[in-house]
């Protein structure tokens, strides 16, 4: 990211009690200053049917990308930059 840029929003979609969701919680805040917002899945029935199966997932807001897990480091980067899978 270059001086000025905004950093990118990210959304993890996720439930209490999900230890992948724990997980993935913990990857991402091993990767530095990114910040990110956890997203209770059980607290909207259109999110829960989007996602309920396909937890934890991480989403960039603006560009709506999706990374399902088991995601790494190197994804959450590519992620962060824009890149495509």
């Amino acid at each position: 990211m270059k001086d000025g840029e905004i950093a990118p929003v990210l959304l993890l979609y996720t439930t209490s009690g999900c230890h992948l969701c724990e997980q993935a919680e913990n990857l991402i805040g091993r990767q530095g200053n990114i910040t990110f917002k956890a997203v209770e899945i059980t607290d909207d029935t259109q999110l829960l049917e989007r996602y309920g199966v396909r937890i934890p997932v991480l989403q960039r807001l603006e560009t709506g990308e999706e990374l399902d897990w088991p995601f790494d480091a190197v994804a959450i980067r590519h992620l962060l930059a824009g890149h495509g899978f």
